[in-house]
């Protein structure tokens, strides 16, 4: 594995169960690769203690660089992912000063008492830091064990997004690998996918490991082919970030001209 390793786990039987659209999974995957990050794999379990935990520790064995975990800290019976991670990482799950000041101030703002249930929101492993939720009354967690972070949030998109965008992205971008993401978007007609696969073998060939193509089917294969063709490379140098990539997509370009009568355009270039 490599040091810029990523997990993604967002649990909720709803989630399983196909009532609720994995959001998370597509936001946080996204978000991940543009810091740098390169996403192994997304998980979703439902709400189950020993399940969890038994494949967090599964993951935790290979030492990525970052687990998200969504869902599971709620107020409710259902709400066991911090329960979960305490199990996984064999430690208790204690009141976190931190997390409950952030719970009662919530509550106390709408002149609601501090019930069982709420307080059960202020619970966190043992060296589990608080991460402010700016929009929801559950609190989130970062917690270190050995090289790995581990990070929980809400499974309400809105709640998850604001945090991760207020608070947990900028400790990742401190800690990820520095490096520039360029990406170029083709949209290509009347060609294939399978005769295109050669071609995109071909380049990835020759090319530099930072290096990736992906062919998006958007038609029919044998009847209207339309392909979306997404290139990205990423360096540490922003201007031979977008150089490269730009170089590789002029030699698609070229390399499918040559042998087919197309329709070829460039959707987007953009780089992070």
């Amino acid at each position: 594995m490599s040091s810029y390793d990523a997990w993604i786990m967002t649990l909720g039987t709803e989630v399983v169960q196909g009532r609720v659209i994995n959001t998370n999974a597509s936001y946080l995957g996204r978000k991940l690769t543009l810091l740098g990050f390169r996403c192994i794999g997304i998980l979703s379990l439902i709400d189950d203690i020993d399940a969890i935990a038994k494949y967090l520790t599964l993951i935790l064995h290979d030492r990525p660089r970052v687990i998200v975990t969504t869902g599971g800290l709620g107020p409710t019976y259902d709400d066991k992912t911090l329960e979960a991670i305490a199990k996984a990482l064999n430690r208790k799950l204690t009141l976190n000063e931190d997390a409950y000041n952030m719970v009662k101030r919530k509550y106390e703002a709408r002149k609601m008492p501090l019930t069982e249930e709420r307080i059960k929101m202020a619970y966190l492993p043992d060296g589990g830091i608080a991460i402010p939720n700016p929009i929801g009354t559950a609190p989130g967690c970062w917690i270190e064990v050995d090289n790995t972070i581990i990070i929980s949030l809400p499974g309400v998109p809105q709640e998850m997004e604001v945090m991760w965008e207020t608070w947990v992205e900028s400790r990742l971008k401190a800690i990820g690998p520095s490096i520039y993401i360029a990406e170029i978007l083709l949209k290509i007609v009347g060609i294939p996918e399978s005769s295109l696969a050669p071609i995109i073998k071909s380049i990835l060939r020759e090319a530099p490991a930072e290096l990736y193509i992906k062919s998006h089917p958007k038609g029919e294969e044998l009847g209207k082919p339309v392909i979306e063709l997404y290139i990205m490379y990423s360096n540490k140098d922003r201007k031979k970030a977008m150089e490269i990539a730009e170089i590789i997509a002029n030699k698609m370009i070229d390399s499918i001209k040559r042998g087919f009568s197309t329709s070829i355009e460039i959707l987007s270039k953009n780089i992070t």
